[in-house]
Formats: C-alpha cells, sequence, structure tokens
C-alpha cells in the first residue's frame, strides 16, 4: 500500500490546527490525546479499517467559526497510507469551554468524520454512530 513505513503504530491521528488568534486552554492538547486514544479504540473494535483503501486516518481539527457536520476530504497520501479529513469547529465556543466540554466538542466532531469516511469508503461504522447517538442523544 504506502511506499513509506510509518513510524508509530497508531490507527487515529488527531491534529489541531488554529484558523483564528483566539487563544484555547492548556488542556486541549490532553484533551485531543484522550479523545484519540478513546475513539481509536472503537475504531480496532469494531473493524472499522477492514477492507479499508488506507491503513489510518488523520483529522485536523480546524479551531475556525463554526461546527461542520461533514469533514474535508482529501485522497488517501499514498506515502503514509493515512486518509486525511479536516472538521471545523467553533473557536468562540471551545475557547470557554472546560475540560468535559471540549472533550465532547473533539469527540462529536471525530465521530462525525469518521463516520462520513466509513459512508464514502464503505467501512463498519455502526459501533461509531452508536456512539455518537449516545453522546448526542
Amino acid at each position: 500500500m504506502s511506499t513509506m513505513t510509518k513510524k508509530h503504530n497508531r490507527k487515529l491521528g488527531l491534529l489541531g490546527a488554529a484558523m483564528t488568534t483566539t487563544r484555547l486552554p492548556r488542556y486541549t492538547i490532553e484533551i485531543g490525546t484522550m479523545v484519540r486514544d478513546e475513539v481509536e479504540g472503537i475504531m480496532l473494535d469494531s473493524g472499522f479499517l477492514n477492507g479499508a483503501p488506507f491503513e489510518w486516518v488523520t483529522i485536523s481539527l480546524r479551531y475556525g467559526l463554526k461546527n461542520d457536520d461533514e469533514p474535508k476530504f482529501e485522497p488517501v497520501n499514498e506515502s503514509y497510507g493515512d486518509l486525511p479529513l479536516a472538521i471545523e469547529l467553533d473557536t468562540g465556543k471551545l475557547a470557554a469551554a472546560s475540560r468535559e466540554e471540549m472533550k465532547l466538542a473533539f469527540e462529536i466532531a471525530t465521530l462525525k468524520a469518521l463516520i462520513a469516511a466509513g459512508r464514502r469508503f464503505d467501512l463498519e461504522y455502526s459501533r461509531l454512530q452508536e456512539r455518537l447517538e449516545q453522546i448526542i442523544g
């Protein structure tokens, strides 16, 4: 699949990208790491990547002005074997968010992005959908 060997065993990568000058709380990275680990566990347990045309997924959480329902898709990265996705989050809400509120915002955005990828690539995403419904009611 990929011509390069990735230097980790992750199946989900989360990164943050500022689109505004608003400063976010210091615990942003800590919360992102927690969400990555939890959602990656669901991905692995549910077989989300079985039959996928990529080895792992990277999601850029874009700290912007609105909350997206659907991610932006980039082509599968042939060099690294990942599917790059990006989804925008409302920085105004994140700047004042408690740890729990930020965790929910990150988890909802991550799940929405993965579910959209599951639909597009005909992957098993029912457990991700169940978790999203559990969170948002």
